[in-house]
């Protein structure tokens, strides 16, 4: 299988990933202990329950360095698995497994850790008829790949940068003199989607009316966000976003958000603890 991902070079990745890990010497430790000849047998597996996300890209980085390699999936993108669980099984050059393994598990090891906690945001909103998003709040050069995490956790993506919808903040209102005004320049700037960030109810109807398109509700409380909910009668979609925890959504989502946004999931995941023991062949 070959993993694709739109605007993501899978090739590029891997290559300045291991040159940045081989330096221009290579893997001293293997060429110097590792018969040249020698093959190994080895198994990926969890030692944490997760959701899994980047399976095939840490295949990529064996089959780099050894485009023989059997590799044999054992699960897929966005299970979720417990603990003990093999994700995969590898044989092939030991020197090209030793190689690649650091590589291989850091990715695998952070995009699993977000897809996880991802998931644990959206099991608490089960039911609600909220859905999460995710932010822009990830790592310069990963965020293709922390975004196809979060989708693997049962996200959705919100913008995937600064091209693809205005949001309108206090910085942008204060310059341009209004919520309003604002939005008025978004949309005479030919701007389709036009979400504004609000933190006062008295800015919903002038929003609106200039033409916004979204609504994100900036650090509201369940109360407050419910009256605002009912105030915008279904207009326009609603995005609750501020500070939400796990201990928090459940709440905020029943208000009647349509989304809910949470940056912790790709800026605070912690890694997941994947391991790849090997045995000689």
């Amino acid at each position: 299988m070959t993993f694709t991902l739109d605007g993501f070079d899978l090739d590029a990745f891997v290559r300045a990933t291991l040159a940045e890990d081989a330096g221009d010497k290579g893997d001293v430790t293997s060429d110097a202990v590792i018969p040249a000849a020698a093959r190994f047998r080895a198994v990926m597996g969890t030692r944490d329950a997760i959701t899994v996300a980047g399976l095939e890209i840490a295949a990529a980085f064996f089959r780099a360095l050894d485009p023989e390699v059997a590799v044999e999936m054992l699960v897929a993108d966005g299970a979720s698995v417990p603990r003990g669980t093999a994700l995969m099984r590898l044989e092939g050059r030991a020197r090209a497994m030793l190689t690649a393994e650091r590589s291989a598990l850091n990715t695998i090891q952070h995009l699993s850790g977000i897809a996880t906690l991802t998931r644990s945001y959206v099991d608490r909103i089960a039911g609600t008829g909220a859905t999460l998003l995710d932010t822009r709040k990830t790592i310069p050069g990963l965020r293709r790949l922390e975004k196809y995490a979060t989708r693997m956790g049962g996200a959705k993506n919100h913008r995937m940068g600064l091209w693809d919808a205005a949001m309108i903040k206090d910085n942008h209102v204060a310059i341009a003199g209004g919520v309003d005004e604002a939005v008025r320049r978004a949309k005479a700037a030919g701007i389709p989607e036009i979400i504004v960030e609000v933190d006062r109810i008295d800015q919903i109807e002038p929003a609106l009316a200039a033409g916004a398109t979204w609504l994100l509700l900036d650090n509201m409380p369940p109360p407050t966000l419910r009256g605002a909910v009912t105030l915008i009668r279904g207009r326009v979609p609603v995005e609750a976003s501020g500070g939400v925890t796990l201990e928090t959504i459940r709440a905020i989502a029943e208000t009647g958000v349509t989304y809910v946004s949470v940056g912790r999931i790709t800026q605070s995941a912690p890694a997941a603890d994947i391991g790849l023991d090997f045995a000689a062949v």
